[in-house]
């Protein structure tokens, strides 16, 4: 699928006002990026994108970056260290599966607001609101 096809089909405010409230319960940081760029490995891709948004700077390296390449027909979840140290494997299965079925149905609005939705659960769990109520990152879907 072409790049802009996808990005004119998901509901933008949608997915950023679910970015917004996942992380007005959590100190960590949630991005959605999608890739303009065919990618034979969206893991990787997603761990480059990951570094280059200096994702993993976050002071308690709680960020999740959630990256799709529509032409690659491929997505990857990808979460710092402080995440993964309190999730592991399984809950990285659960969260693409969860988002797998919606994709292939061409709802993509409805996978990517599971996902954060996921996401935004397991970080309110470990990572309690930041008191000054600072956030990180933007809440933006991206693109490149």
């Amino acid at each position: 699928m072409k790049p802009h096809h996808f990005l004119k089909a998901i509901d933008h405010d949608r997915i950023v006002s679910t970015i917004a409230a996942a992380e007005k319960r959590t100190s960590g940081d949630i991005r959605v990026f999608i890739s303009r760029r065919k990618t034979s490995d969206a893991l990787h891709a997603a761990g480059l994108c990951f570094t280059r948004l200096k994702m993993n700077q976050t002071p308690l390296r709680n960020a999740v970056l959630i990256f799709v390449a529509p032409v690659s027909h491929q997505f990857a979840v990808v979460g710092d260290t402080g995440v993964h140290a309190k999730c592991g494997d399984d809950f990285w299965r659960e969260v693409v599966e969860g988002m797998e079925s919606s994709l292939r149905r061409g709802d993509f609005t409805e996978a990517l607001v599971h996902g954060v939705q996921k996401v935004g659960a397991l970080l309110a769990a470990h990572f309690p609101p930041n008191p000054d109520g600072k956030n990180n990152l933007p809440d933006a879907v991206m693109e490149e």
